[in-house]
């Protein structure tokens, strides 16, 4: 006999756990070719930048109202295989002790940085998931409103990543500030992703919980360091952090620039390992070998060029994964703002016709 659920945790249904994403993160086949798009919902659609004319974007993320609006909004017009929750990495910062500001026009930024191994003793433990419950509450509003064979991702910014910001600041091209304080104080270094990744599998699982059928973990930073600084600095966090996640959710691990870190990203741990648009995806997956799905990776400017452009770029990536089970089409990294919206329908089509004998209707059409 099955354990009973959780008291008010969500239990998907059998036709949701078998649509083609989730099928794909398992690695079996799944009859066509799944495809979401980082950034999906966001500034190239006018209804969202309609939404932001109104309201600046930590409000937007800390309404789930209108988080949830946009994110059913993005999966619904574009026909996209998953939705993901419309949110910010940075998010989790506020109750571990920072003070965070999204700047116009100079994006985020923390005005009480990380600067010694004193700061690092005031980042406080995520002492309740209810600090960020605005956040739970949009994965179980959109939840609701999705399609119902449709899954919902949720996400988190991996501990490495979270730890530049803290420590920069805000953007960086070089990260060497946090680099520098990597190297400098290796114990002061470990405690700090030692907080983050606690906060963050706690994060990942009350998203989890509230409704999210897998969850991504963005490295969006990790490709500024080598094979062997990753493995000494980073690889036994991601390693603790995916094995402290609920495995009724698959994980994707995804990073950019990291062509030379793929089999320790493997090794670290994820479902699925997202790839960028800096390796093709035959090699890419080789190396990976068949124990981890694949996810991407068509470069974000291949949707600013002409369609026919597109396509052939989009074909290629298609060609690279040669209808292997396990293969979630998606850019390489995020949708760009300048990107027409007809070209990332098209896109979207696109993988399924070219996936599927038979047509494959949108989500609004199901």
């Amino acid at each position: 006999m099955s354990p009973s659920p959780e008291p008010g945790r969500y239990v998907p249904t059998q036709a949701l756990l078998d649509s083609p994403f989730m099928k794909a993160c398992r690695r079996e086949p799944s009859g066509v070719t799944p495809i979401w798009l980082m950034r999906q919902a966001g500034r190239y659609m006018a209804e969202y930048r309609a939404i932001r004319a109104k309201v600046g974007f930590l409000e937007l993320c800390k309404r789930p109202d209108l988080a949830a609006e946009v994110t059913v909004h993005a999966a619904e017009r574009l026909g996209v295989d998953a939705a993901i929750l419309f949110a910010d990495i940075l998010l989790i910062l506020e109750p571990l002790g920072f003070n965070l500001e999204f700047a116009k026009g100079d994006g985020p930024l923390i005005h009480n940085p990380i600067r010694s191994a004193a700061d690092v003793d005031r980042v406080r433990p995520l002492a309740s998931i209810d600090e960020l419950a605005y956040v739970i509450e949009a994965v179980r509003l959109i939840r609701a409103a999705l399609d119902p064979v449709t899954p919902l991702i949720g996400f988190a910014g991996a501990p490495f990543t979270l730890a530049c910001y803290c420590i920069e600041g805000h953007g960086s091209r070089h990260y060497d500030q946090a680099k520098e304080f990597m190297f400098r104080d290796p114990g002061a270094w470990h405690a700090l992703l030692e907080r983050l990744t606690d906060a963050t599998a706690a994060y990942l699982n009350a998203q989890i919980h509230a409704g999210a059928q897998v969850v991504q973990v963005f490295d969006s930073w990790v490709g500024a360091l080598g094979p062997e600084d990753y493995a000494d600095y980073v690889r036994p966090h991601m390693t603790r952090l995916f094995q402290m996640l609920d495995p009724a959710a698959p994980a994707i691990h995804f990073g950019t620039g990291t062509s030379a870190l793929l089999e320790l990203e493997r090794d670290a741990g994820g479902s699925v390992i997202g790839v960028d648009w800096r390796v093709d995806l035959a090699s890419a997956w080789k190396r990976l070998g068949p124990s981890v799905a694949v996810q991407g990776n068509l470069d974000p400017v291949a949707l600013l060029a002409p369609i026919s452009e597109m396509e052939r770029m989009a074909r290629r990536v298609l060609a690279h994964a040669a209808g292997r089970p396990g293969h979630i089409f998606n850019l390489g990294h995020g949708i760009l703002p300048q990107t027409p919206v007809d070209s990332v329908r098209r896109l979207v089509d696109l993988v399924h016709e070219d996936t599927n004998q038979h047509r494959y209707p949108r989500q609004s059409e199901r």
